[in-house]
């Protein structure tokens, strides 16, 4: 058979499964969340939903999710082009429950398929920050790094497909700051700065560095976004709108001049709200 025969008989076969040449499979991992809490915080269930109605915006994106931290069958891994996790911090990651996952995120990266880690997900213990300065090009290092809530504004991002369609905005979010990054921020893209003192400007400088992209040395893409602490920063346009970018872009899709598709109004958002009980503050008083 020759070339051309062969890919004409392999969009036959694509068209037949209703596919087309250009499919792009993004699998969506949500972490366990506290059953009693503050109704949005750290909803990450809610969350991955709501990034699941962007995503499919963009014609020929597929998406799969998984509510448990990790997929039910681990063939999915083998077909996604990007996995993002919406999840905890500080060794809770789903991906490093034992030694088989962490090799599992190990072959991704070497084969080169986006990953993605969104609010406490790039929190590492110190044993597994150099790999995840390899896997991401930056970490929270508990040695150096420090989180926090404040309110900041975000109107100043570098020109960059990533960046494509971002609006301002402000809100009072919760960050993870002075990470770790690879020498001389090498592969990487700031995107966020956010600090008590400097607001939203990169003037705050690489300690306030809060959302990168690394194009990595071995091949592939990682984005990471340290805010969404809470449910409501999915009504910013603007986080809406470099999230849905940095995950299509760490799958390799183009991102189009005026940003990808993400539409949606807060009804639709609070609709994905994980409903948890109120009563359980009276725990934490």
């Amino acid at each position: 058979m020759t070339i051309r025969a062969h890919a004409v008989a392999l969009l036959l076969i694509l068209a037949v499964r209703g596919l087309s040449a250009q499919d792009v499979n993004i699998l969506l991992l949500a972490g366990t969340m506290q059953p009693i809490d503050h109704v949005g915080h750290h909803d990450y269930q809610g969350g991955i939903l709501v990034l699941h109605d962007c995503l499919v915006q963009t014609p020929g994106v597929h998406v799969t999710m998984s509510k448990s931290g990790w997929p039910a069958d681990e063939h999915e891994l083998e077909h996604a082009q990007s996995v993002v996790f919406y999840c905890d911090g500080g060794g809770k990651q789903p991906y490093l429950k034992n030694p088989e996952r962490i090799a599992a995120i190990d072959a991704l990266v070497a084969r080169g398929v986006g990953l993605v880690l969104i609010h406490q997900a790039i929190d590492h213990p110190a044993e597994h920050v150099s790999r995840a300065i390899r896997w991401m090009g930056g970490s929270y290092d508990p040695a150096v790094s420090s989180r926090g809530h404040w309110a900041s504004s975000h109107s100043e991002f570098p020109a960059h497909a990533l960046t494509s369609g971002v609006t301002p905005w402000s809100i009072n979010d919760g960050w993870l700051c002075d990470l770790r990054f690879a020498t001389g921020l090498q592969g990487i893209t700031p995107l966020v700065w956010s600090s008590k003192s400097a607001q939203g400007s990169p003037s705050a400088g690489n300690g306030a560095i809060t959302s990168w992209g690394y194009e990595r040395p071995t091949g592939g893409r990682s984005f990471a976004f340290t805010g969404l602490d809470g449910h409501d920063a999915w009504k910013r346009a603007g986080v809406r709108q470099l999230v849905t970018n940095g995950v299509l872009w760490s799958a390799d899709v183009a991102i189009p001049p005026g940003g990808a598709p993400c539409v949606m109004d807060d009804a639709a958002i609070d609709l994905h709200l994980t409903r948890r009980g109120d009563f359980g503050r009276l725990l934490y008083r």
